[in-house]
């Protein structure tokens, strides 16, 4: 298992960005008030799907529209290989409550930057 270190974007100038190869479960922190933006970048022989689950989401109701299971955590679209996607955290943040676990990415490179 393995964690996904965030790199702080704050700031002038340039940084090294922290990667993370994924080995199948991993983790990492959610600080939503760091607009955080997790990218991952399929190197693998083979279109992924990942998912990010929040063992502490369960469900979640939306006014006018009933409850939801969100259990199942949020599960990116196929990644091609040699695709990179990006997935703004704040817009799955409902999913990202407790610990979170990373399942699927096995041999994605992970990064975490926080703005």
């Amino acid at each position: 298992m393995a964690a996904i270190v965030a790199t702080d974007m704050k700031g002038f100038g340039d940084r090294e960005v922290t990667i993370t190869t994924l080995a199948g479960t991993d983790s990492f922190t959610y600080d939503a008030s760091k607009n955080p933006v997790l990218i991952l970048n399929n190197v693998t022989a083979g279109a992924l799907t990942v998912t990010i689950d929040g063992d502490g989401a369960s469900s979640v109701t939306v006014p006018g529209a009933g409850t939801f299971d969100i259990s199942g955590g949020f599960p990116t679209a196929s990644i091609p290989i040699g695709a990179v996607y990006a997935i703004p955290l704040n817009s799955i943040g409902v999913r990202l409550a407790g610990t979170i676990a990373v399942t699927g990415g096995a041999g994605i490179e992970a990064s975490l930057l926080e703005f």
